[in-house]
């Protein structure tokens, strides 16, 4: 009954923190996890990663930039799967 009124509140609260972390200078990632980063990727702000993975995926532009975070989590969840299976 009320998820409208939660899909506003989250889209507030994305838009207010995608505006404020594009404010935060933020040191190189060479490693997240335990996973080397290669230096291009982790000098890119989350437009650049977005930009790069929709072209790398053949997606239109914007496409993965106006998913909400959840949804960009599954969507590389089922990727990574994808190429792991071969499909």
């Amino acid at each position: 009954m009320f998820q409208w009124f939660y899909r506003i509140c989250i889209s507030i609260m994305e838009h207010a923190y995608v505006w404020m972390d594009a404010r935060i200078d933020r040191p190189v990632d060479s490693e997240l996890l335990g996973i080397p980063i290669d230096e291009d990727f982790g000098k890119m702000s989350r437009r650049q990663l977005c930009n790069h993975a929709e072209f790398r995926f053949g997606m239109n532009p914007d496409d993965l930039w106006n998913l909400q975070s959840t949804s960009k989590i599954r969507l590389a969840c089922q990727l990574a799967r994808n190429m792991r299976d071969g499909k």
